[in-house]
């Protein structure tokens, strides 16, 4: 009953904000769509939905490319694959759901959520160079895990379907704080897997947990981010219609393919993106006038 519940609010919610998402860009006349990130959003998610993940390759690509300013790359993700995030979350919790403790699954979610909308305007208000050194900083992380699902040192987890009242207090509390990473492109899936694997889970059903919860959240940091940012809607929609379309050939059409090739190019390319924006920060004079956000953010 519970999962049914949970399934139609996700799907509820991913109908609503995408049609906010069409009236923001209706109103701000950035209704279209654009090729490239058409295609990275399709990319990338496709990846994603096979264990991949989708934050870092955009995060690099986008920027080796300069599509958005760095400031703007984090939040301009999250609105873009928030709607596919939904589907994922949806397939998962049919899938998987029913086997996961709801306590630990709601509570997850909600924890996320709350520090989704606390580190909205957090990152909004942000310079560009802590923005730099946080991405940096998570592109660092990804390439860590990525290197570790590559040499089979990731944590394998056991077969629990739940965790005792301490770990689960740890792990909610940890949601919180990836929930407020979250605004400034920092993926929450990675780590989630890693720590619910370590603390004896069941690494398949992570995946409802961590779907679920960067549903939520990104619904919450999305609303208010496109508020508080310029951000350019026609690449955030781009994102978005090539997103679902690829998760779902990705889940029911391939399920599973071999990966590590693809994981070490994803590290390559995440480390020499993420020195590159060390550097960049490095070399930008703290409280440079071009790295206050503004108008929007004088409101």
């Amino acid at each position: 009953m519970l999962l049914t519940v949970l399934v139609t609010m996700l799907a509820i919610v991913g109908i609503g904000f995408l049609s906010w998402l069409l009236r923001a860009a209706m109103k701000a006349s950035q209704l279209g769509l654009k090729a490239e990130p058409l295609v990275l959003g399709a990319a990338t998610n496709f990846f994603d939905t096979l264990g991949i993940g989708s934050f870092a390759p955009t995060l690099a690509w986008m920027r080796f490319r300069k599509i958005v300013p760095d400031r703007l790359i984090p939040m301009t993700m999250i609105a873009g694959y928030t709607p596919p995030s939904i589907v994922q979350a949806i397939i998962f919790m049919i899938l998987l759901g029913v086997n996961v403790d709801p306590v630990l699954l709601v509570g997850s979610a909600i924890a996320i959520v709350l520090g989704a909308v606390i580190g909205a305007p957090i990152a909004a208000r942000s310079p560009v160079r802590a923005i730099q050194l946080i991405v940096a900083g998570a592109l660092l992380m990804a390439a860590f895990f990525y290197s570790l699902a590559n040499l089979g040192l990731m944590p394998v987890g056991g077969a629990a379907n739940t965790l005792p009242m301490p770990l689960m207090l740890v792990a909610i509390a940890a949601s919180f704080i990836f929930g407020i990473l979250t605004n400034f492109g920092v993926g929450n899936y990675a780590p989630t897997l890693a720590m619910l694997s370590l603390f004896g889970m069941d690494p398949r059903l992570a995946f409802p947990i961590m779907a679920f919860g960067a549903s939520c959240a990104g619904t919450a940091a999305s609303v208010r981010l496109i508020k508080l940012m310029d951000v350019d809607l026609r690449i955030v929609l781009s994102l978005v219609a090539g997103a679902i379309p690829a998760v779902l050939v990705a889940a029911f059409v391939v399920k599973e393919m071999p990966v590590t090739t693809l994981r070490w190019l994803v590290v390559a390319v995440v480390l020499y993106t993420a020195v590159s924006l060390i550097y960049a920060a490095l070399q930008k004079p703290l409280g440079a006038p071009e790295e206050q956000l503004g108008k929007a953010m004088a409101s």
